[in-house]
């Protein structure tokens, strides 16, 4: 049975699975789609063609599908799409997609947004993401799984993040940082591997895998691109495969400190 307040707004149209609470003062748009057990705090604003799956737990003053903040949007059909188990926390904005993006901003499961994160148009979040307070993501940024994102962070537009990567609290980010690494300051640049994160989910031998990786990639003076084309011809790890592919397929550069000759 629905636990929603008389004082919430829902438009007609709203498709709202039987167990949903909604809290007083919200707004939900007549294009919603919300999937069972989530809970909707007070005035929380759920706007547009959104998407929120089962057991989310969304927290007052959060707003949800608002139009994309680009000029070039003209009305278009886009969505926002979110999975399942996330926590997204007071006053997060996340915005849906553009035309030129897919006209779509996507949200896997299981992550936390903390307070005042912005999620930008054609963002892509993967699974088990944490996202610190007030850090803000540009328009087509992709984040993979297990990253972290640290407070006051900003990401540039079009920036991915790999699987496991952490990207320290006060930085600014405007490149691409590969799986499993750590980066910081600003601008961000690369300090090693996210080690803390690696010792939670990968074992031993592969994390000292990637510490040999590591040296080869950014600390030989070499060309980074091709290191990983000669790596990735001859490591039997999928951990540094992974890492190699990445730094091959990057567009907007690895921001890493060369070697001094």
């Amino acid at each position: 049975m629905s636990k929603i307040s008389p004082l919430a707004y829902i438009e007609e149209g709203a498709l709202i699975a039987d167990d949903v609470e909604i809290g007083p003062f919200c707004f939900i748009s007549s294009r919603a789609k919300i999937g069972k057990g989530t809970k909707i705090a007070a005035s929380t604003c759920i706007y547009g063609n959104t998407t929120i799956g089962e057991y989310n737990d969304i927290f007052s003053h959060a707003v949800l599908g608002s139009i994309p903040q680009d000029l070039k949007y003209a009305g278009e059909e886009v969505e926002l799409i979110i999975g399942d188990h996330n926590k997204i926390r007071e006053f997060t904005l996340f915005n849906p997609g553009t035309v030129g993006g897919g006209s779509k901003t996507i949200v896997g499961n299981h992550n936390l947004f903390m307070g005042y994160v912005h999620l930008g148009h054609d963002v892509i979040i993967g699974d088990h993401c944490i996202l610190a307070n007030a850090a803000t993501l540009a328009g087509h940024v992709e984040m993979g799984n297990h990253a972290v994102i640290g407070g006051m962070t900003p990401i540039h537009q079009f920036v991915k993040i790999g699987d496991y990567a952490m990207i320290a609290g006060a930085s600014a980010l405007s490149q691409d940082v590969p799986p499993y690494c750590l980066a910081e300051g600003n601008r961000a640049v690369l300090r090693g591997l996210n080690l803390n994160g690696l010792r939670r989910h990968v074992q031993r031998t592969d994390i000292d895998a990637l510490r040999t990786a590591y040296r080869e990639l950014f600390e030989s003076g070499n060309p980074l691109q091709e290191n990983a084309a000669t790596l990735l011809a001859t490591a039997s790890s999928t951990y540094v495969q992974n890492m190699c592919t990445f730094i091959i397929n990057t567009k907007r550069g690895i921001p890493f400190e060369r070697a001094q000759s």
